[in-house]
């Protein structure tokens, strides 16, 4: 483990989370004693981008010829104290699964 990074709620709850370190030059954020980072944003905020991504990714399933009867989107997340939420690499080049499921017609 890298190290814990706290995030605070909107609504004042601390929200402890596993993260990784970026590894980018310049300036770093300090740990406590304990190994904690104090994240610059909230939990809520960190997370804004990945909603934002997902709210697109919906819109582009959802429109058009395929017309899905249900979307479900998969992202692999990695919090950091500086950046928030990162869409996390998996074993290929990113990690984002999508699963289309259609409702068979009712037969008359």
């Amino acid at each position: 483990m890298d190290g814990l990074v706290e995030f605070k709620t909107d609504d004042g709850a601390v929200v402890s989370v596993e993260a990784v370190a970026e590894g980018r030059p310049g300036s770093r954020l300090v740990a406590r004693g304990d190994g904690t980072v104090q994240a610059a944003r909230t939990f809520e905020g960190a997370l804004e981008g990945v909603r934002a991504a997902a709210e697109s990714a919906l819109r582009v399933f959802r429109d058009g010829t395929l017309r899905p009867d249900g979307v479900e989107i998969e992202f692999g997340v990695k919090l950091s104290a500086e950046t928030g939420a990162i869409i996390a690499k998996g074993t290929a080049e990113g990690h984002l699964i999508v699963r289309l499921t259609w409702s068979p017609s009712p037969t008359s």
